[in-house]
């Protein structure tokens, strides 16, 4: 475990380093649209809005460490995508005065791309890795020792007469990001000293960054356009940013610049974004689940047919907003649309539906037959 062959490549490509003190991030004019997002990152852990728990969890062990003059403990963050797992690690290496040095799982596809890596860290440095579930195997098991003994073995030579070299590495903390947590081993897993789950913002908290975004933009917005703009991102605040972004460009163009309340709900409508936060995609399937096949129950594979998807885009981008919502529930016979979906499509469930006072009734179908669960 934990050796790499010298032939391994060098994976050089696959790395973005970042000075986190640099201070081009705050050059506003200069920034465009590709840039916007990682201008409104938070740079410190006290500017971070939300996720109170871990950010109090995570400062202290920040604060423990500077007062003991040692890297920190391995930092994992789990939780579903756009919360900010990434402004973490970048204000993990803020807080540290360290460089942070950028790679993700899938791009590790040899255990040599890390080993080169590894070996070019400086001591205290941060080595950050998104989707770090989708790290290659031989990688991963190099990392094992990386974590633990701050070294790596490299094997000289071939077959028989081939030699393990240790090489020693650098004090470094490793930050990991992933949106699967259940899907990382349980040795890697165990190797992180602190594990910090993000969960979604509430209305209010999305409402400080709307205000806040909207400030480092220029946007001048009024209370009741961004508690709007809040309330439909989802519990995100990517999306939170992204919403911001787009009617700021229908405010300009069809309005005085001011995001107010009517023109944050018009702006929305244009871009297909309901009141609850659903857009087109979101939509379509609910729309597919009632009318097509009467509310369920119906394999995700045939409903992702009927949407003209595949199947992993409706699972993984549509499904977990919609059951956090109430409007769709998982069966062990397949999905099932809830009276909320109904009436948010202005429709009622007829009877026979697979809904009964808002909750999906598993006691109407057809015991006799065979589920999941037995």
């Amino acid at each position: 475990m934990g050796t790499v062959p010298m032939d391994d490549g060098d994976g050089g490509d696959t790395v973005t380093d970042l000075d986190p003190t640099d201070e081009a991030l705050s050059a506003l004019p200069q920034v465009g649209e590709r840039e916007v997002e990682t201008t409104l990152r938070p740079r410190r852990l006290a500017d971070f809005v939300g996720q109170p728990r871990v950010r109090e969890q995570l400062e202290l062990v920040l604060a423990s460490a500077r007062k003991r003059g040692v890297p920190p403990d391995h930092v994992l963050l789990s939780g579903p995508p756009g919360l900010g797992k990434t402004s973490l690690a970048m204000i993990i290496a803020a807080e540290l005065d360290a460089a942070i040095r950028i790679t993700s799982g899938p791009a590790l596809e040899r255990a040599g791309d890390l080993a080169a890596m590894l070996s070019n860290l400086v001591e205290g440095d941060v080595l950050f890795i998104d989707e770090i579930h989708r790290i290659a195997r031989p990688a991963e098991e190099l990392l094992y020792l990386a974590m633990e003994d701050f070294r790596v073995d490299v094997v000289v030579g071939k077959g028989p007469g081939a030699t393990s070299i240790p090489l020693e590495i650098a004090p470094f903390t490793l930050v990991g990001a992933t949106t699967r947590s259940g899907a990382l081993t349980g040795p890697l897993r165990d190797r992180f000293g602190f594990t910090g789950h993000m969960e979604f913002y509430a209305p209010d908290e999305l409402e400080q960054v709307v205000r806040r975004s909207a400030a480092i933009l220029g946007i001048e917005v009024h209370p009741d356009g961004a508690a709007e703009v809040a309330r439909r991102s989802r519990g995100t605040p990517r999306i939170a940013n992204r919403l911001l972004r787009r009617v700021r460009d229908y405010a300009e163009v069809r309005a005085d610049g001011v995001v107010t309340l009517d023109v944050t709900r018009a702006a929305l409508e244009v871009y297909d974004v309901d009141e609850l936060g659903l857009d087109r995609l979101d939509r379509a399937v609910l729309g597919a689940l009632v009318r097509s096949f009467n509310g369920g129950p119906v394999g995700v594979s045939t409903l992702a047919v009927a949407v003209g998807e595949e199947p992993a885009t409706v699972e993984e981008v549509c499904e977990p907003y919609l059951v956090r919502a109430g409007m769709l529930a998982r069966t062990p016979r397949g999905r099932v649309a809830t009276v909320a979906a109904w009436e948010h499509l202005g429709m009622r469930p007829p009877a026979g539906s697979a809904v009964d006072f808002g909750v999906v009734e598993l006691g109407r179908f057809d015991q006799s037959e065979p589920t999941l669960f037995d």
